[in-house]
């Protein structure tokens, strides 16, 4: 039994944790959590994750749920891996926000876009503004790149990158040049090819 095992529903919200997993080369097994049949709801899942939610991510004897704590816990973890910014560097401070960046603002900002509510809030009343404002602080973060860290593929790529290619797979993102060549570069891993086949074979088991 290997020290990590990941809750997980394919495709999902999980897959994001999936593909970071691949990426730090550790040894993991997956427990099929089915959305469809309610199985995030049952006792036994909800002791894992009160939210009823996946992912949620076992290491030994501690639980991680919410996708950009999972990505920065196993950065962290497995820093042999080269996907976290050490405590000591300067960039850790940037690296940390782009962390945040992903679930508190981009995909916050992508859902109010993709499901409107009746009267627009006021834009102080919302953590990212507003969107066109959230789309053009990231276009001028992955460019040049290749990555946000320059040259470095960190943990934050791995949820910016995911938050990105749903989005435009979805259609509430702008499919920007900016954006496309980003998740191409980000896809184009043999880390998140491989999680992309396993969550496949998954899905159709």
């Amino acid at each position: 039994m290997a020290d990590l095992t990941l809750y997980h529903a394919a495709p999902s919200r999980s897959s994001v944790a999936l593909w970071m997993l691949e990426e730090t080369g550790a040894p993991y097994d997956i427990r099929l959590i089915s959305l469809k049949q309610g199985a995030n709801r049952d006792p036994g899942y909800l002791d894992v994750n009160p939210m009823g939610k996946v992912p949620a991510l076992r290491h030994r004897d501690v639980v991680i749920t919410e996708v950009a704590a999972i990505c920065t816990w196993l950065a962290d973890a497995y820093p042999d891996a080269g996907l976290n910014i050490p405590l000591d560097d300067p960039r850790r401070g940037p690296y940390l926000k782009w962390l945040f960046f992903g679930p508190g603002v981009l995909e916050s900002a992508v859902m109010d876009r993709a499901f409107p509510r009746v009267a627009a809030p006021p834009r102080a009343a919302l953590g990212y503004g507003d969107f066109d404002t959230a789309m053009e602080v990231v276009a001028r973060a992955v460019t040049p790149g290749p990555f946000l860290m320059g040259e470095r593929f960190t943990a934050a790529d791995v949820v910016i990158g995911s938050n990105l290619r749903w989005g435009m797979l979805f259609k509430a993102i702008p499919e920007r040049r900016e954006f496309t060549d980003y998740v191409a570069r980000c896809v184009d891993r043999p880390a998140a090819r491989r999680a992309q086949a396993k969550d496949e074979e998954l899905a159709r088991a």
